[in-house]
């Protein structure tokens, strides 16, 4: 741990109790950023920032505020915590307002996740340059039809540190890696379709290599070429494994605490009861080596575990934090979902397709919304017409619409092909009898 922020974090502990609050909670966070980007084969960024911050949450009388400040020098702190302090006295009592019951924070961080690549000071400037000024030549030497490509190449390094007044001390160092490429094609007079391939790592060594990610950026730009609409209709959606934690927010949402209490939830008295496909199994694992949601406590202090959500289509448990847990009589669990994994079937997209006599093959979701109260959506989508096993025609402006509880309970195939640079590891998903709009 870093002893000179757990030091700090404790003395302005002290000054905050000090000045009258009953109980404290501090965050200190460090980060170091560095952005790459080429673009029509020049440099045209080139980006390093370092952001210090701290965050003070103070409980009075259960009145609550919160205040950050950049200013890490324990003279102006001093000064600066007073007075949040004094004004804390001024807001309304809350009765939900305290810190988590101490019960709930871990006994043991001392593990490692592998969430921090060691060789990250290594990293020189014409390394960094160097993947983005590849990507965007490999990307722009794949095809005469393509316009423009912008490349890009992102590391961050943070470090946050926590402690609460009643007996929470914790820290999390980690590192994130991004590389990526947008590429713009012509298509006639139809317009200029584009697409992308950003994939991100906890370690450098595990991004995909900048040949593969120009091509794949430059391949899925070139398969729009030609988009149309299609007739409506009710057709068997594939929802391509890195698309869909789009449509996943439509459960997410409703599962938080905060959505229940305020009956702003159609998962509300939901528990332990079918919401889902039986194909549908998801589950919380905040314990994944390298995993870019991993972690041994949340942002409350509150010790991560293992849960499952959702169990063959049965709701099982809700993202509870500490505040609106109090409200609605229910133990914290965590307000926020870490790695989000799922059980898997037996086949890969190209399997899946092969088997498909039509459908449509969704791989970006565009705008629209998703009404968390009634469970009601509409969303734009981009993708592919199937036909015979085959993608024969890419498609646009076109939405598919309904329920959430009727969309997810449709769900008639998980493929083995979870998304791996991401929190949530999706993998492609197959509904049947999905309304679509277009012509």
């Amino acid at each position: 741990m870093s002893k000179q922020n757990i030091e700090l974090a404790q003395w302005a502990i002290k000054k905050i109790i000090k000045y009258g609050a009953d109980q404290a909670a501090v965050s200190i966070s460090n980060q170091r950023e560095v952005e790459i980007e080429y673009r029509d084969k020049q440099l045209d960024k080139l980006k390093e920032s370092t952001q210090n911050g701290l965050s003070l949450s103070i409980y009075l009388d259960h009145r609550y505020s919160n205040h950050s400040t950049n200013d890490l020098r324990k003279d102006t702190l001093d000064k600066f915590i007073e007075e949040a302090v004094a004004a804390t006295k001024y807001l309304s009592e809350d009765k939900y307002r305290e810190l988590p019951d101490s019960a709930l924070y871990p006994k043991d961080i001392s593990g490692d996740l592998q969430i921090k690549d060691e060789n990250y000071d290594k990293i020189t400037s014409e390394e960094r340059k160097k993947i983005a000024e590849e990507i965007e030549e490999i990307a722009m030497s794949v095809s005469d039809k393509i316009i423009s490509t912008t490349s890009g190449y992102v590391d961050v390094m943070s470090d946050v540190t926590r402690v609460n007044s009643n007996g929470f001390v914790g820290e999390s160092q980690g590192t994130n890696f991004y590389t990526g490429a947008e590429v713009t094609v012509k298509d006639g007079d139809k317009g200029r379709p584009s697409d992308w391939y950003w994939p991100g790592t906890r370690y450098k060594s595990d991004l995909p290599s900048p040949a593969l990610i120009g091509k794949e950026a430059a391949s899925r730009a070139l398969r729009k070429i030609g988009q149309k609409k299609i007739e409506s209709g009710n057709y068997i959606m594939v929802v391509e494994n890195r698309t869909g934690s789009g449509l996943l927010r439509m459960l997410k949402g409703p599962m938080g605490a905060r959505a229940l209490q305020q009956k702003n939830s159609f998962l509300e008295g939901m528990l332990n009861k079918k919401i889902a496909s039986k194909k549908f199994t998801m589950k919380d694992d905040p314990f994944i080596k390298k995993g870019m949601g991993s972690r041994f406590f949340d942002s409350e202090g509150i010790a991560a575990r293992e849960r499952i959500m959702i169990d063959k289509g049965v709701l099982k448990a809700y993202y509870i934090d500490s505040y609106y847990g109090k409200k609605l009589g229910m133990k914290p669990n965590s307000g926020s979902s870490s790695n989000t994994v799922f059980s898997y079937g037996n086949r890969n997209i190209d399997e899946i397709i092969k088997d498909i006599k039509k459908g449509i093959f969704v791989t970006s979701f565009l705008g629209g919304n998703s009404n968390g109260t009634t469970g009601d959506f509409s969303y734009g989508i981009v993708g592919h017409l199937i036909e015979n096993g085959k993608l024969v025609q890419p498609i646009n402006e076109m939405n598919i619409s309904g329920n959430a509880k009727e969309l997810w309970n449709s769900l008639i195939e998980m493929g083995n092909d979870p998304y791996p640079y991401s929190s949530t590891r999706m993998p492609t998903m197959v509904f049947e009898g999905v309304s679509f709009s277009g012509l």
